[in-house]
């Protein structure tokens, strides 16, 4: 039974407060009060748990599915589905069972949730199985895995605003922000494995990249993921622009981890062990609160200055 377990990952269960961000922004900018936040505590409980199942739904078949693959990798061919003889009749019960229980869960919290929550799982499907099966596509690889971080924040938002959508400019902001992360994943895993022939068995995408063309990419990630994220924050409040160049330094040192030896990146679910990251997000934080709170009459001046004529 625990071999099963593990499939599951509840280790990853931690990269579901991804919606969190997506709850925030709604609380903040549909202009709900505190009672309102206490009455949605439960709601976003019951959210969730329904974003567990249903990510640990595709994990289960996402491991189940990449055994033969998992087998060339230095630290995945140690996973249950490789070593101890899992069932692949279990393993697709086990993925309906969680399927039903995350949809029954999401039926709860909301309609809108229940369309994103359904769209995670369809995402899920696209990514791992064939005759589609994302993953396997250079380029289509990162941006379909890292959709599900743009889903998350949608998640978070209906959980919050059951009868709005958020900004396209921060769903966009987000899913590159996702495709950033996904890119500086697949370095870390490349320069890893060492090997580019035997890095092309393990996953498929990988026959077409190299580390410079990884690192290129995660690059562009990151300027669209400033870009749009830039353009929502400085849409709602001004100060906020002075957030941008902090955003921009959690880039940079997220790029610097991604050369260390076995790094965290390619393991998000670790990167709480990362004291100084952590640190760096909590003041991230912190920041957008003072930000959000406190008027800044001279950076008004500056944005919306016209012209001025200084001489002939």
């Amino acid at each position: 039974m625990n071999k099963y377990v593990k499939i599951m990952r509840p280790d990853h269960w931690i990269k579901q407060l991804f919606i969190v961000p997506g709850s925030v922004a709604a609380f903040l900018l549909t202009h709900k009060s505190m009672p309102d936040l206490f009455d949605m505590a439960g709601s976003f409980l019951l959210g969730f748990v329904s974003t567990c199942l249903i990510a640990s739904a595709n994990y289960s078949i996402n491991e189940w599915l990449d055994a033969d693959f998992d087998r060339f990798h230095p630290t995945k061919k140690k996973r249950a589905v490789v070593t101890e003889g899992v069932k692949g009749s279990v393993v697709w019960i086990l993925w309906g069972c969680l399927s039903l229980l995350g949809f029954c869960s999401g039926f709860f919290v909301g309609k809108m949730f229940l369309i994103a929550v359904v769209w995670l799982w369809v995402m899920g499907l696209l990514y791992n199985v064939k005759p589609v099966r994302t993953k396997d596509i250079p380029i289509l690889d990162v941006l379909s895995e890292s959709l599900n971080n743009a889903i998350r924040l949608l998640l978070g938002w209906s959980i919050v605003s059951g009868n709005t959508l958020p900004p396209v400019s921060i769903l966009l902001g987000y899913w590159m922000c996702g495709a950033f992360l996904m890119a500086t994943k697949r370095f870390a895993e490349f320069r890893m494995i060492g090997d580019p022939d035997l890095a092309g068995h393990y996953r498929k995408s990988f026959k077409y990249y190299t580390e410079k063309s990884l690192l290129i990419s995660a690059f562009f990630y990151a300027l669209c993921a400033v870009f749009f994220t830039g353009i929502f924050l400085l849409k709602y409040r001004i100060e906020l622009i002075l957030f941008i160049p902090a955003l921009m330094g959690l880039f940079c040192y997220y790029f610097y981890l991604s050369f260390k030896d076995d790094s965290a990146v390619q393991k998000p679910e670790k990167l709480y062990h990362e004291k100084t990251l952590m640190i760096y997000v909590f003041a991230l934080c912190v920041l957008f609160i003072v930000l959000m709170l406190v008027p800044i009459p001279w950076l008004h001046w500056f944005i919306t200055n016209e012209i001025i004529t200084v001489g002939n």
